[in-house]
């Protein structure tokens, strides 16, 4: 209350939105506090000493805890903005990589687009992950870019694309093992890339001949399986098996040479993992579950934000502000 000196009537001021208690940090030391530690990857205990060298005020780290929790909350009408749009994209990317929680291995998945990334975190990389509700590409029908791994061939109502680039370093390897078949599959997969994809759909019975032919000799040029024991299965080379799966998941290698939409790697994913793997070596570990889920919805959050030139900060400050965020694109 503050008295008039002219009138002396008592006049009482009201507290800006978000200002509850006579003494609190602002919504722009919070996105400041999660902006470090989600996107800057700062350790929380040097976040408080951060601000105090800069502010002279040294939140505790329950306090940006806090502040990760009550982001991650907001977020989610968000989150479920980015999650259809990359369902109802043409194309995705998906990709996982290894993350400690709590001490144990988790796996933090991705699908992602050119404008959206959505993170996931859950304690198996396989089927169980995939399918699970938390994931989105069990109902996705575009084009799913990922590599070899098994489990995403059991998305059965999305197509797939391999990724180049895994494949060229597993046909290097049997370069150097002087493995002739190797060679020539590799200069069809980047012939076909230089090649414009109009013309490679003119040429494609020709280009899946070719492929085919280069699986046949290949298998001439492997050593056969060998059986390991009496009951064992039979052994086969490195370079046997690459023929096989290179032969079962034909028209997932060859996408890309006819769908100018269809990229021949992988790596928007993997560059979209790479930010949680630089935090694993800052942080070893995440302390709780939920810590590791807060980490990912707003990674999410600031990697499609980054994608679409969209100023972080503000973005996040507007978000702790209450305001309403929609995407444009």
């Amino acid at each position: 209350l503050v008295q008039c000196p002219c009138c002396g009537k008592e006049n009482k001021g009201q507290f800006p939105k978000g200002v509850n208690s006579p003494v609190q940090y602002g919504n722009r030391i919070r996105t400041l506090s999660v902006l470090l530690n989600t996107d800057y990857k700062v350790p929380v205990g040097k976040i408080g000493t951060l601000l105090g060298d800069l502010y002279g005020m040294c939140p505790n780290e329950g306090s940006i805890v806090s502040n990760n929790r009550r982001c991650y909350e907001i977020l989610e009408p968000v989150e479920q903005q980015i999650k259809e749009k990359i369902k109802s994209s043409a194309v995705a990317h998906s990709d996982e990589t290894g993350l400690r929680v709590e001490g144990k291995l988790h796996w933090l998945h991705t699908t992602s687009t050119l404008w959206y990334t959505y993170f996931f975190i859950h304690a198996k990389r396989g089927r169980a992950a995939i399918t699970d509700t938390c994931s989105i590409i069990a109902q996705y029908t575009g084009t799913i870019i990922h590599d070899c791994y098994e489990s995403y061939f059991k998305l059965t109502r999305a197509k797939h694309g391999l990724c180049g680039a895994h494949l060229i370093r597993e046909l290097a390897v049997q370069i150097d093992d002087k493995k002739v078949w190797a060679q020539t599959m590799t200069d069809l997969l980047l012939e076909l890339l230089k090649t414009k994809t109009e013309q490679n759909i003119i040429n494609k019975i020709e280009i899946e001949q070719k492929y085919d032919v280069i699986i046949e000799d290949g298998k001439y040029q492997e050593p056969p399986p060998i059986q390991s024991g009496k009951r064992g299965k039979y052994k086969r080379s490195k370079g046997l098996n690459l023929l096989e799966r290179l032969k079962k998941h034909k028209t997932s290698v060859l996408a890309y040479a006819f769908d100018p939409d269809i990229p021949f790697t992988n790596n928007l994913a993997e560059r979209d993992l790479r930010p949680s793997k630089i935090k694993m070596k800052v942080s070893n570990t995440f302390r709780s579950t939920e810590g590791a889920n807060h980490h990912a919805r707003i990674a999410g959050f600031s990697s499609s934000l980054r994608k679409q030139n969209i100023n972080v900060f503000s973005a996040i400050m507007d978000v702790f502000d209450g305001k309403e965020f929609t995407f444009a694109l």
